[in-house]
């Protein structure tokens, strides 16, 4: 039986020299105010991201923008720009792809039966849940899928 470890595991050997995106923490002090600070990077497969060491469940991705002198039309969008901005303020380089709000996925809990952020073990399959109104699909064919593209240079974000 593959595992979950397993599969992941090799997206990690297979995408070794691949571009990878940062990771990101909101942070907070009185001396620099509020900012998005780089914490890590991660190849980026849909709705999980994958460190040298850990997998993590995506969240929050915007891209580090200077949110210039616009009028919104809703607030959502001018809240939005102001998170472009805190990424750009904590030292991300305008343009860079960020990940803020991920949290680690317990792979082992999932290879032991259970499930961990979009991974879960289906009928003694590793599946992964690739949307959140998405049924599970197995994480083999997932990767399978996802890894060629982020090599390729032409993944979906």
């Amino acid at each position: 039986m593959t595992t979950a470890s397993a599969l992941l595991t090799q997206a990690v050997q297979d995408l070794a020299g691949a571009p990878k995106e940062g990771l990101g923490e909101e942070k907070d002090s009185r001396w620099r105010g509020r900012r998005i600070v780089r914490v890590g990077e991660a190849w980026h497969l849909g709705v999980i991201l994958l460190t040298d060491t850990h997998a993590l469940a995506t969240a929050e991705v915007l891209r580090a923008a200077d949110p210039g002198r616009r009028g919104y039309t809703a607030e959502s969008a001018r809240a939005r720009a102001e998170r472009r901005a805190l990424a750009l303020r904590g030292g991300f380089h305008e343009g860079d792809v960020v990940h803020v709000g991920w949290s680690v996925i317990d792979v082992d809990a999932v290879d032991a039966g259970g499930s961990s952020g979009p991974l879960a073990l289906i009928d003694g399959v590793p599946s992964v849940r690739w949307s959140q109104a998405g049924g599970f699909m197995p994480l083999e064919a997932y990767l399978r899928e996802r890894v060629p593209l982020l090599l390729r240079g032409d993944a979906p974000t």
